[in-house]
């Protein structure tokens, strides 16, 4: 299963680089480490890396931590900060920087059971301290996913997800950003899942990130 899991995101990785111009897709890596404390806390660890072409153009990174608190089987709380990078196009890490950025954020998410499916909310609002000044802004994520696979230990191994999230500030223009992603994820263990999908980013007029298409390829470990 682990040969099958790999090759799939081998192929999925060239099919994607295949479909568009390598100028048109850039590549999106997370790193994500969670530990589970005693009755419902944990806490969690994450680093990201992306890029304007494919393993080309690095312009960004960001690591972030934070504690999680599930206040029952459908309601997480989360309390996260980190720290953000942005640099300008055209290179790995041109200088200056489009944004030097510590940003502090509380978050809800709430999910739901339909049928095979399962649906989720997440509401954030971040506390942006940037280069530029400080920033407010509001996030909203919805996601449907579908578990399937010959069960092992109880659980379906892959599952599909889709989601959708939107940005929006308290000052004009008001809407920032929308992001879609189509996503594949494969459990490998109880300790590893590896996701690998394709991230579309819509972004109005402003410096953190730039809009675009992404191969997004994430290893998740819940110690």
């Amino acid at each position: 299963m682990m040969k099958k899991s790999n090759c799939l995101l081998v192929l999925l990785a060239f099919w994607l680089n295949t479909k568009a111009q390598p100028s048109t897709i850039g590549s999106w890596n997370i790193l994500n480490v969670k530990y589970s404390l005693h009755n419902n806390w944990s806490v969690f660890g994450e680093g990201q890396l992306r890029s304007l072409k494919f393993y080309d153009d690095f312009h960004y990174y960001e690591y972030k931590g934070g504690v999680n608190f599930s206040a029952s089987k459908n309601i997480q709380l989360t309390l996260g900060a980190g720290s953000y990078q942005t640099y300008r196009e055209g290179g790995d890490f041109v200088l200056p920087k489009n944004n030097d950025e510590f940003r502090v954020w509380p978050q809800l998410t709430i999910s739901q059971n339909l049928g095979k499916f399962k649906l989720e909310h997440r509401y954030r609002a971040e506390a942006r301290y940037t280069s530029r000044g400080y920033r407010n802004r509001f996030r909203y994520r919805t996601a449907l996913s579908l578990p399937f696979g010959k069960p092992r230990n109880e659980r379906q191994p892959f599952q599909a997800t889709l989601s959708n999230e939107i940005f929006f500030t308290n000052k004009e223009p008001y809407f920032e950003r929308n992001r879609f992603l189509a996503a594949l994820s494969y459990k490998t263990s109880d300790l590893l899942t590896i996701q690998a999908g394709y991230l579309r980013q819509f972004d109005y007029k402003i410096d953190d990130e730039t809009g675009k298409s992404f191969f997004q390829i994430g290893w998740y470990f819940d110690l």
